[in-house]
């Protein structure tokens, strides 16, 4: 076993934990899930989390869509409240 089999498993889906700048397989694969789009995202290729949410992204974009979709309920809810 290589150091990349190591880090990145040899099959499978990875578990991962998302943090600043960096993140930690939990649980060994080759690759994670795009939130947004389902897309498998090899863990060589991941370049866009949300440590809140802790969620991948498989491009800029679909990280921007779940931003504008997160906004957009947030601000649907306190419109909702202000009803009340």
């Amino acid at each position: 076993m290589n150091r990349f089999e190591r880090l990145f498993g040899t099959h499978g889906e990875a578990r991962v934990r998302f943090s600043d700048g960096e993140f930690q397989v939990l649980s060994p694969g080759e690759y994670v899930r795009c939130a947004v789009t389902g897309e498998a995202i090899p863990l060589q290729d991941l370049r866009y989390w949300s440590v809140e949410l802790q969620e991948a992204y498989a491009t800029p974009d679909a990280s921007l869509q779940r931003y504008r979709e997160l906004r957009a309920k947030h601000a649907q809810a306190g419109s909702d409240k202000a009803k009340k």
